[in-house]
């Protein structure tokens, strides 16, 4: 593509990553580090769980809470963008059953009335949303006017967007008269088994330890929970229900192998090494033969990721509740994914 777009979300990564390159990893055990990583940076809570073989081999679980109480697997985080990967899931689920077209346009069921009288929205489909190229920003509220628009032809660039997922979500809601969550409840996390996870707060949601958010100093913010679904944000879910959803797709026990090799295929070009498939960052020609599917989720005061190595059914997830968690998330990547994370940290 002649004119690239770069997504905030990889360049505080890379900002991340620059921060550690004078630092060495060192050769105590791996909960050490993680204990002396939440030391080092005011960092109340971090859970990781890395999967081998297509099965959970190790989690990670250290520090607190926002009430004090300790981190564990079924502790509640906001996962921020991780949500997005749910919604691709969703869509390609229903693409898998024959109940979505992922070149269908999406006006035959939602116009946005921002851009009703424009007519390029005629030309949004499902994969071009889900490769982030819908031509919106990430957030309407980034536009002088707060109004959402065009800022390229759709197709045309890449440029991330939530706001093109939330595109996606009303198209589904009004195509099928189902709201996401229901959608994603029936197609996704009834199937997988992810029992803890919601795109919205509710009574079961309340009754979970939340991991809450923190600053960089780590004091508590006072934390907004939200009440609408979002097809690009907020998720609130566990390290157990995210370890069975990667182990699921690195078993290729959701979606069949190939729907899931046209997710990981590279759809836009975000810069030389790093594209962008169907709601997934790709990693291409990683040492030993690997690729990888990376998805990333910062919000204020919480910081996660997960990533997947499908040629050796490999994977990681960390969740943290810090405004310093993105430093570690990347930390970790070194640490547990060997030679194609050092790769994946270098092209950042």
């Amino acid at each position: 593509m002649k004119s690239i777009y770069f997504s905030s979300l990889l360049v505080l990564l890379f900002i991340s990553v620059k921060a550690q390159d004078s630092q060495t990893i060192d050769n105590t055990t791996e909960e050490q580090q993680v204990s002396n990583w939440l030391g080092e940076t005011n960092v109340p809570g971090i859970a990781i769980l890395k999967i081998e073989n297509g099965n959970v081999a190790k989690t990670i679980v250290k520090g607190i809470d926002g009430n004090g109480n300790k981190i564990t697997n079924s502790t509640l985080f906001d996962v921020a963008s991780l949500t997005k990967t749910i919604t691709t899931l969703t869509a390609l689920k229903l693409v898998e059953n024959g109940n979505l077209d992922l070149d269908e346009p999406l006006y035959k069921y939602w116009i946005d009335p921002d851009v009703q009288e424009d007519s390029r929205h005629q030309k949004l489909t499902s994969r071009i949303v889900l490769s982030h190229r819908s031509g919106f920003k990430n957030w309407r509220y980034m536009y002088e006017d707060k109004k959402l628009s065009f800022d390229f032809e759709p197709g045309e660039k890449v440029q991330y967007s939530g706001e093109g997922f939330e595109y996606l979500r009303n198209a589904l809601e009004h195509k099928f008269d189902t709201p996401l969550e229901k959608l994603s409840d029936s197609l996704l996390f009834k199937p997988i088994g992810m029992e803890n996870s919601a795109f919205v707060w509710n009574k079961k949601m309340e009754s979970f330890d939340f991991a809450g958010s923190h600053d960089k100093e780590g004091k508590a913010y006072e934390y907004q929970k939200t009440y609408e679904a979002n097809a690009a944000d907020n998720l609130l879910t566990t390290l157990s229900d995210f370890g069975k959803l990667s182990a699921a797709l690195l078993n290729n026990s959701y979606l069949k192998n190939t729907l899931f090799e046209e997710m990981g295929q590279p759809h836009s070009e975000v810069r030389e090494g790093i594209d962008f498939g169907l709601g997934w960052i790709v990693f291409q020609n990683l040492p030993n033969e690997e690729y990888a599917l990376f998805n990333a989720g910062s919000d204020q005061g919480v910081n996660s990721l997960v990533v997947l190595l499908p040629k050796s059914k490999t994977g990681l997830v960390v969740m943290t509740n810090g405004d310093n968690g993105r430093g570690l998330a990347m930390k970790a990547i070194k640490v547990f994914l060997n030679e194609p994370g050092g790769e994946i940290l270098r092209r950042f």
